[in-house]
C-alpha cells in the first residue's frame, strides 16, 4: 500500500500528448460527414428514380464522384478514430492490442481505396 497521493503517482510521467489532436480529429470528420451525408440523402431523394442507370449517372457527374469519394474517405477514417479508441480502451493482452490495430488499420485502408476505386471506376466510365 502506497500512502503517495494518485496525482503524486503520475506526476513526472508525462502525457502521450495524443489525446487532444484524436479529439479533434473526430470532431472535425464528424462535421464532415454530417454535411456530406446530408448531400448524400438530399440527392439521392432528388433522384426520383433510383434504377441502375440512374445511380451510375449520378455517380458518373464530376461532382459527385468527388464528393462520394470524399465521403467514403472520411467515413473509413472516422471508422477507424473510432475502433481504435474502443481496441486501446477495452483490449488489454498488449499482444492482442497491437495485432487489433494494425489490422483494424488495414481494414479501413482497404475499404477506403475499394470504395474509392469503384467510384472513380464508375466515374471515368472503365
Amino acid at each position: 500500500m502506497s500512502l503517495r497521493a494518485p496525482l503524486g503517482k503520475v506526476l513526472g510521467l508525462g502525457s502521450a500528448k495524443d489525446g487532444t489532436e484524436h479529439w479533434w480529429a473526430q470532431r472535425v470528420s464528424a462535421v464532415a460527414l454530417v454535411l456530406l451525408g446530408l448531400w448524400f440523402v438530399v440527392s439521392l431523394a432528388g433522384l426520383g428514380s433510383l434504377d441502375h442507370a440512374a445511380t451510375v449517372a449520378f455517380v458518373a457527374a464530376p461532382l459527385h464522384s468527388v464528393l462520394i469519394a470524399l465521403l467514403c474517405a472520411t467515413l473509413a477514417y472516422h471508422s477507424h478514430l473510432g475502433v481504435q479508441v474502443v481496441i486501446e480502451d477495452y483490449v488489454h493482452n498488449p499482444g492482442i492490442k497491437v495485432v487489433s490495430l494494425v489490422a483494424s488499420r488495414f481494414a479501413h485502408i482497404f475499404v477506403a481505396v475499394a470504395s474509392i476505386y469503384a467510384v472513380l471506376r464508375i466515374g471515368l466510365g472503365a
